[in-house]
Formats: structure tokens, C-alpha cells, sequence
């Protein structure tokens, strides 16, 4: 699980460099890579990544890139949960340059209203609806309580929960998320989390989304328009618009030729 909300939600349009394995990139003295910055705290399994280099390198070293198997694994951990199957175009190099700063200005924020969501996906080259289909990933993972705190118990910095979450689920979130709480996780699709499926969208429909960018999906023609659509026709149409979507994804941001490198281990630049 923890693998598959990794490839899902930071795969390439969750990489402020695009697909270009920087993410698996260790911090060092001089440096604080990606992986430590605050939106990223919650990603468990480097070490999935680093086994499948590992294997590859034992048979064909420095041929296979850290992005090209980011983008592979992302797809076989989604069909492993029932998803959707994609091409993966593959060529990718690694990039050399990790930076945990960039995670808080490049990356959709989970309070970001849907004004802010459509210009980033924008700058991606993503479109409305690559936004709507690809917050469907949310159907699996995890996210930490301090995520939804201010969400929950201080809005508008007046001690009130936002007004666009269901106030019959509020409750229970408090049940189990408490003000200063930064350990605990919480599912972002409750009862479906560890199934590939459209489910996401009828808890954004019932306005329970975990993250304000949930929710901000109810704010846009386009974006609801999708939502309904999914929620109400048991996702008809939404592995094969994921699937389209991925593959946009999967060529933001690519190094190719002589740019970047090939890495020897994921965590480490060469």
C-alpha cells in the first residue's frame, strides 16, 4: 500500500522537475533533497525502488534509468491493486538536482483551491480534466493528521472547520484526528484505500474528501462534471482516461540524450 500511494500520487506531476527520479534523491550535509520536504513526509517505499536498481544493474548496469523504473513501477503497483494497465514509454535519464523547497512551491498543495490546481496542471501541460482524472489517484494512501488540523479546528483562524467538508464526518475525523496530532495516518479513500477503483469520487461527491483540493474539484464545471460522472457510472470510463492521463504524465519534464545520468543507486547522485 504504502509503495503504491508513493508511484500514485509522486509520480511526475507530483515532482517539481517532472520525470526525472529526483524524488528518490538522499539528503545530504549540503543539502535537503526533495523526499524531506514537507509534502512528501508521509512516502514509504524507497526500498522497493532500490531493490528492482539493484536487480537491473546486476544485469544490465547503467543501462536503465531511476525515472524509467519509477514510471514501471507505478504502473505494475496500480494494476497489482486492480488498476488500470498502460504503456510505458521508456528513455528517461536521471537528473542530478534534489531540492525539499521546490516540494512546497511546485507541487499541488493539499489546500489549494481549484483556481491554483488548474494553473499547475497547466504549467505541466495538463489539462482540466487530466486534474479531475488524476485525483482519482487518491483512491489509494495515506495522508497525516496535521495534513486537515487547521481544515478541521481553525478554518478562517476563528477555531471552526471548513464549511466545504461534510459536517456529519467532521466527528468522526476529530475522533481520530486530534489538533496537535502529527503521527497518525489516515486512509484518503476510507474503505476502498487499498483497492484501484473509482470510489474517490463518490466521497468527493459526498463531500468528504480528505484534502481542500478534494474538494475544490466540486468548484469547477469541468472538474465536477467528472466527479458526478465517475461517482454515478461506477467509474465507466475512468481506468481508460487514467490510463491516457499517466502516459501524458509520464513524458513532463524527461531527460533524454546526454542530459542527466544514469544512477548507479536511486538515493545517490553519481
Amino acid at each position: 500500500m504504502h509503495i503504491t500511494r508513493f508511484v500514485i500520487l509522486l509520480f511526475c506531476h507530483r515532482l517539481p522537475k517532472g520525470c526525472d527520479g529526483s524524488v528518490l534523491i538522499n539528503s545530504t550535509s549540503n543539502n535537503q533533497a526533495e523526499k524531506d520536504g514537507p509534502p512528501n513526509l508521509s512516502l514509504r517505499g524507497f526500498q522497493v525502488i532500490d531493490a528492482a536498481k539493484t536487480a537491473v544493474e546486476a544485469a544490465c548496469p547503467g543501462v536503465v534509468s531511476c525515472a524509467d523504473i519509477l514510471a514501471l513501477v507505478a504502473r505494475d503497483a496500480i494494476q497489482q491493486i486492480k488498476g488500470p494497465f498502460w504503456p510505458v514509454p521508456l528513455g528517461r535519464r536521471d537528473g542530478r538536482v534534489s531540492i525539499a523547497s521546490e516540494s512546497l512551491t511546485q507541487l499541488p498543495a493539499p489546500f489549494a483551491n481549484i483556481t491554483q490546481l488548474k494553473a499547475q496542471f497547466a504549467s505541466k501541460g495538463l489539462n482540466v480534466k487530466d486534474l479531475a482524472v488524476l485525483s482519482g489517484g487518491h483512491t489509494v494512501g495515506v495522508s497525516h493528521c496535521s495534513t486537515i488540523a487547521t481544515r478541521l479546528y481553525n478554518f478562517t483562524g476563528k477555531g471552526d472547520t471548513d464549511p466545504s467538508l461534510d459536517p456529519r464526518y467532521v466527528p468522526k475525523l476529530k475522533s481520530i484526528c486530534f489538533p496537535t496530532d502529527k503521527t497518525t495516518l489516515l486512509s484518503m479513500d476510507p474503505g476502498s484505500s487499498k483497492t484501484f477503483d473509482e470510489d474517490y469520487y463518490s466521497v468527493v461527491l459526498k463531500r468528504r474528501g480528505l484534502f481542500e483540493s478534494d474538494a475544490a474539484l466540486l468548484n469547477d464545471k469541468i472538474t465536477s462534471a467528472y466527479v458526478k460522472l465517475q461517482a454515478q457510472s461506477h467509474g465507466k470510463t475512468f481506468f481508460k482516461d487514467f490510463q491516457d492521463s499517466m502516459v501524458k504524465m509520464g513524458k513532463i519534464g524527461v531527460l533524454t540524450g546526454k542530459a542527466g545520468e544514469i544512477r548507479r543507486h536511486c538515493a545517490v547522485i553519481n
